[in-house]
């Protein structure tokens, strides 16, 4: 009975301690802000993540240093402009079209082209290596002929 009621006075005393989780910002609409911002950006650590789904140490400074900016009033196209002034176009999900990010724009297409040209080559080099045999009535007739018992034995069993 003591251990029950010890147990019960120290889960309501952990109850009593808890605290509400505090928001990470005061103001709901700078929050907001934020999330439509890092949505579309990567997170320089994870990379196949967003800066707003990542928990690394060099996402939560990058957000800290949105949230900043945000409080001093910039927009949000100075906010990604300073992103890529600091970081490169990488840090976009979508970096714009130039002649330094063609190759990422361009090249997934590029690749799948070479890839279909070489499946191609493939398959018409191995169809002119089949050799083309024409049967003689004979050889036909042979064929016809163990067709005809294959199928007796197998209707017979």
């Amino acid at each position: 009975m003591k251990k029950l009621l010890f147990i019960m006075l120290c889960t309501f005393s952990l109850m009593v301690c808890a605290k509400d989780a505090v928001p990470l910002a005061e103001d709901p609409l700078i929050e907001q802000r934020l999330i439509s911002i890092s949505e579309e950006m990567r997170c320089l650590v994870c990379q196949n993540e967003s800066l707003a789904g990542s928990r690394s140490d060099l996402a939560n400074d990058l957000r800290r240093e949105i949230r900043t900016l945000i409080r001093e009033g910039k927009s949000d196209d100075q906010i990604r402009n300073f992103m890529v002034e600091r970081y490169g176009d990488f840090v976009l999900y979508r970096p714009p079209v130039k002649p330094i990010t063609w190759i990422l724009w361009i090249g997934p297409f590029v690749i799948l082209m070479i890839g279909i040209a070489g499946l191609f080559v493939y398959l018409r080099r191995r169809n002119s290596r089949v050799l083309n045999i024409t049967l003689s009535a004979e050889d036909n007739q042979k064929i016809d002929a163990l067709l005809n018992n294959a199928g007796k034995e197998g209707r017979d069993s």
